[in-house]
């Protein structure tokens, strides 16, 4: 063949293939885009439902010294958005500069927000909308693909705000859980659990081998998920599910609360310093428990996985039933991997997002779910319920995974690792599923109870177990 006819006949193929790629290219781009909007429109919708239920009182109270007045709050997910989608994806001047040390986080403890002189409701409100319209034109301006550099690349800092947002949500509705006052809350009842809820066998097996923990791969992944790499475990057997309501009151009725044994030396002393006798929000009805929940007081319900638990009390209880806190990645590798194809998942169930018939995310509950449900969530070893209905506390601190690297701020994470904060993972009913994946590590004291925070035990396999 002619070289030059070669060269011609090979030139438009090539523009060819080049116009197919930047299609793509733009088409991913777009759904891209889209998927980022989509996310901080959520989001923001959460907010304004959890604050535009309150009147400003409300908003400008602190409900505990635990946590922010929610109008603290409510301005200080603006001022994030600010500081990362406008002045720095964006490029754009300040909008309020005057407000960045109102809201800085790591300058003001939550006892004394009260004090500082905060933006009104209303004026919170203005300054959201003011920074959302400018945040969705830099997002319809801004590049996505790798050259736009790490911030922009796969629309990290998009998701990373709205993950925010969602965290702050969370957040604010413990704050609501806290509240005194009428119910202003309500949501529809989870579904009931299956029919084979009662027959699932009562632990697991997680064979013994490497699997890879962590991510590198996704674009949305806080840093301290990061990078992935391998850890070879022991063989263990792991809760199917949760520990119920029922399961606790065993515990309790046992003396659990009464018997240092079951303690750690620091747990034993924050009982009894802090008289703890049951999971916040309970108190005794004759020979049963009510509890509060958003306003309600109700029966404790058995079938519901326990929440409002410290991790000493987790800790305690693992204790008295002759077994333990699974370690941070023995929950990762439950839940995660793909023994068949020798891999790690994104969720649970596969590598998809989650749909209406994989967990309990997203307060569309507002409680967790019964022990034993959501079966199409189940992870391949067959535990279910491991993203959604309770965060589950894990016996690790909270630490850097080997070649960790800050990004995009060292105060997202670096600056809590060490043995003072332990690690929960799985999300609750709380949590919104742009927070919640099978690597996302959440992290709090070993002390703290307001949060919607459960457990699972586990245990070492037996000589010999390996499938």
């Amino acid at each position: 063949m002619n070289p030059d006819t070669r060269t011609r006949s090979a030139g438009p193929a090539r523009s060819a293939d080049s116009a197919g790629s930047a299609a793509a290219a733009a088409e991913d781009a777009t759904a891209l885009r889209e998927r980022a909007a989509a996310a901080l429109t959520t989001a923001r919708r959460r907010t304004l439902a959890l604050t535009d239920c309150l009147d400003d009182a409300e908003l400008l109270a602190q409900h505990s010294p635990l946590m922010s007045p929610l109008v603290w709050d409510l301005a200080h997910i603006g001022n994030q958005e600010e500081l990362w989608l406008v002045r720095t994806a964006g490029r754009r001047p300040a909008l309020r500069p005057d407000l960045d040390h109102l809201y800085d986080a790591f300058r003001h403890p939550r006892a004394d927000r009260p004090e500082l002189p905060l933006l009104p409701p209303d004026p919170a409100r203005r300054y959201l909308r003011e920074v959302r319209e400018q945040s969705l034109d830099v997002l319809d301006r801004a590049g996505t693909d790798a050259g736009a550099g790490p911030l922009l690349a796969g629309g990290f800092v998009f998701g990373m705000i709205a993950q925010h947002e969602q965290q702050h949500d969370e957040t604010m509705l413990a704050t609501h859980q806290l509240r005194r006052g009428p119910a202003v809350l309500d949501a529809p009842a989870p579904p009931p659990a299956p029919a084979d809820a009662a027959e699932l066998p009562r632990e697991v097996l997680v064979p013994a081998g490497p699997f890879t923990q962590g991510t590198s791969t996704d674009p949305w992944a806080l840093d301290n998920e990061r990078p992935a790499h391998r850890v070879r475990l022991a063989a263990f057997r792991l809760d199917t599910t949760p520990v119920t309501n029922a399961a606790y009151q065993e515990f309790i009725a046992d003396g659990g609360y009464h018997e240092p044994r079951w303690w750690t030396p620091e747990g034993w002393a924050h009982r009894c310093q802090a008289g703890l006798v049951a999971p916040l929000f309970w108190q005794r009805d004759g020979e049963g428990w009510l509890r509060l929940r958003f306003g309600r007081e109700e029966p404790v319900p058995g079938d519901e996985p326990v929440v409002h638990v410290s991790w000493y009390e987790a800790d305690a209880y693992a204790r008295w039933a002759g077994r333990r806190l699974p370690t941070e990645a023995e929950w990762e590798k439950a839940a995660r991997h793909d023994p068949a194809a020798d891999r790690s998942l994104r969720h649970p169930w596969g590598d998809h997002d989650p749909g209406p018939l994989h967990a309990n995310l997203g307060q569309h509950h507002l409680q967790p779910s019964p022990a034993g449900s959501w079966p199409a969530g189940a992870a391949p070893c067959g535990a279910r319920q491991l993203l959604g209905d309770v965060w589950e506390w894990t016996s690790s601190d909270f630490a850097p995974y080997p070649g960790f690297a800050a990004f995009p701020y060292r105060e997202y994470s670096e600056v809590f690792f060490g043995p003072e904060y332990k690690v929960l993972r799985g999300g609750s009913f709380a949590a919104d599923p742009v927070a919640c994946r099978g690597t996302f590590r959440n992290w709090d004291y070993p002390i703290r109870r307001q949060i919607f925070a459960g457990f699972r035990t586990a245990r070492d396999a037996d000589p010999g177990e390996s499938a």
